[in-house]
C-alpha cells in the first residue's frame, strides 16, 4: 500500500508542477495584454493602405455623392 501512495504523491507533485508552469504562461499573456485596448477606428486605421479596391471604392463613392449635389440644370 505504500507504493500505491508514493506514486500517487509523484503524480500530484507532477500535476502541480504543470499546472505552475501554466499559470506562469497565462501571467506572461495577461501582463502582454494593453491595459487600455485601443478604440476602434486605430485599430482598423490603414488595413486598406495600398488597397487598389477600396481605392476605387472611394473614387466611385466621392463621384457619386459630387453628381447628387449638382443642380438640375448642371446635368
Amino acid at each position: 500500500m505504500e507504493e500505491t501512495s508514493d506514486v500517487a504523491d509523484i503524480e500530484l507533485e507532477n500535476r502541480v508542477t504543470n499546472i505552475e508552469r501554466e499559470i506562469a504562461i497565462l501571467k506572461t499573456r495577461v501582463t502582454q495584454v494593453p491595459a487600455v485596448p485601443l478604440p476602434w477606428w486605430e485599430q482598423v486605421a490603414g488595413t486598406f493602405k495600398d488597397d487598389a479596391a477600396h481605392d476605387e471604392a472611394m473614387r466611385l463613392g466621392r463621384a457619386y455623392r459630387l453628381a447628387q449635389k449638382e443642380t438640375p440644370e448642371e446635368k
